[in-house]
């Protein structure tokens, strides 16, 4: 299991998915253009990019059977831009996707 920090008052939430759901947190939008324009709030777009805070255990098939993640905490990753539940736990947004609806795994 892993723990999202919030680190401006040092409290932590511990998020814990169950079956195939991964646990990401986006990237910030940028806040600027290409050309120096400020962008407010309504016009960015989402992004694509996030990191993985937390797996689940992995889907059962009908066996019964435990089929592991291919994703781990700290991965980065593409998201669709609008896929996934997208909520909020101590001001920090979180997305929360099946691992079939992550579109790969970025490698640094």
């Amino acid at each position: 299991m892993a723990t999202a920090t919030k680190s401006e008052t040092n409290t932590s939430v511990k998020l814990k998915p169950l079956a195939d759901r991964v646990v990401c947190q986006r990237d910030e939008a940028d806040e600027t253009t290409s050309g120096g324009i400020v962008l407010p709030d309504s016009a960015k777009e989402k992004v694509n990019r996030a990191k993985v805070i937390a797996v689940g255990p992995g889907k059962l098939d009908e066996n019964g059977t435990r089929h592991p993640l291919s994703v781990q905490a700290g991965d980065h990753v593409l998201l669709n831009k609008y896929g996934g539940d997208e909520f909020e736990v101590d001001d920090i947004k979180y997305t929360i996707v099946r691992e079939s609806d992550i579109l790969a795994v970025i490698e640094d």
